[in-house]
């Protein structure tokens, strides 16, 4: 009787943790508002191209990476010849330089054969509505995961320059052969082989005036401003405690900063999960002067782009809700699409993103306090930055999933075992 009584329990607990399960899935799936729609407002009929860079998806995010245009929204091409693409941008030729990372690679120097690469790819659209890669330049590194060049800008010299991930350093090539590099050891404490650990991830660089360049330093939760034969001259969000970090409130794990002008720069605020303004005060710290956390009534989740358009609005890539939004002033949404994988970075054309921009008057009355979940809320970014997770699924509904496979688990456990038994 008492093992007839303990199956009856493992059945019930397998079956209390499926409709938790389904529940949970089904009715976050269906009271999940609406995103990524073009919104209707005064300027809706304005012609909108977009320029896209797709991390892709799968595990890790390493799988079917694509650049594509779109038209409003509406995509006019699409080349999808990498596991990931990162930040994209529209040369004076009309060709696009993208960064990039691939895996199946027979070269690899010190590395196993077959090996993955890193590097810019060169795309040319046709006049056909097409478009292809032409050009590559890369170099193998050790692994898919934290390895990759997210960025490359094309100078007035004619040098690419990049951000290199693998070896944490900002560096121009020329003809194939290295013309510069900043290593980040020059400033951070590195560690032993920087190429086995996901040290610093610096993860953009920009030109923002002669042989001047502002640097993500994610990790750190820094930018740095570095000049070519100088080093670092300015550092945004310094180490106020020692531990070689700048302040998570201020900004942690960035992506993609914007140079406005002097003192003012936009940045992709990632996992604090917001757009943030940053302005330099008379004392030279910087402070928050505008920021918005949310469009159409759902909250950034890990966005990874924002440029400030010449018209004042701002194009944010809100990466883990697979989204392109464009707000107003005000936060307002008044372009929205919603996209089919993990977008990295968008550029509105035919400007891109600029040095130099409109700058905030007033602070977006958006600033709401982040509602973290010990444990739960870590968790639920770590997989989002790993692997798509539908853009409506929040703390509450990873709790009922967790909680319905947990029952599921014991509930088959104590049917096995009650089993074993007899």
């Amino acid at each position: 009787m008492a093992s007839q009584s303990s199956g009856r329990v493992g059945i019930a607990l397998v079956l209390v943790g499926v409709v938790a399960v389904v529940a949970t899935v089904g009715l976050g799936a269906a009271f999940a508002p609406d995103i990524g729609a073009a919104t209707n407002s005064d300027d809706a009929q304005q012609a909108r191209t977009t320029l896209v860079g797709s991390q892709g998806g799968g595990p890790g995010l390493h799988e079917d990476g694509s650049v594509y245009l779109l038209n409003d929204t509406s995509v006019s091409w699409r080349v999808a010849d990498a596991d990931s693409y990162f930040d994209v941008t529209k040369l004076e030729d009309g060709r696009i330089a993208a960064g990039f990372m691939h895996s199946g690679y027979e070269e690899c120097g010190p590395y196993e054969s077959p090996c993955t690469h890193t590097g810019y790819r060169i795309i040319d659209p046709d006049a056909e509505g097409g478009a292809q890669t032409v050009e590559e330049w890369s170099f193998p590194v050790r692994s898919r995961a934290n390895s990759e060049v997210h960025d490359v800008e094309v100078l007035d010299s004619g040098e690419i320059l990049m951000t290199d991930m693998d070896r944490e350093r900002v560096f121009t090539v020329r003809d194939g052969e290295v013309t510069w590099q900043w290593n980040a050891s020059s400033m951070y404490d590195a560690p032993a082989d920087p190429t086995k650990t996901d040290w610093l991830h610096i993860n953009d660089v920009d030109v923002i005036g002669e042989d001047r360049y502002l640097v993500s330093v994610r990790n750190a939760n820094q930018l740095v401003i570095i000049e070519r034969g100088s080093g670092v001259v300015d550092v945004i969000n310094e180490d106020d405690d020692g531990d070689g970090k700048g302040d998570p409130e201020v900004m942690l794990r960035q992506h993609n900063p914007q140079w406005l002008g002097d003192g003012a720069v936009l940045v992709a605020d990632s996992e604090n999960n917001r757009i943030i303004e940053l302005h330099e005060n008379d004392a030279g710290d910087w402070e928050i002067a505008w920021s918005v956390r949310s469009a159409q009534g759902v909250s950034f989740r890990w966005p990874r782009d924002a440029d400030r358009l010449p018209n004042g609005n701002t194009l944010i890539t809100d990466s883990a809700n697979q989204r392109i939004v464009e707000v107003n002033r005000t936060g307002t949404v008044v372009w929205s699409v919603k996209t089919d994988l993990i977008p990295y970075e968008a550029e509105r054309l035919p400007v891109g993103e600029t040095v130099g921009g409109p700058q905030s008057d007033a602070a977006l009355d958006d600033e709401h306090e982040s509602e973290e979940i010990p444990v739960l809320s870590p968790l639920l970014t770590g997989i989002r930055a790993s692997y798509p997770l539908p853009y409506w699924l929040a703390e509450g509904h990873l709790a009922g999933v967790l909680f319905g496979l947990l029952s599921m688990c014991a509930g088959s456990g104590i049917v096995v075992r009650n089993r074993i038994d007899w």
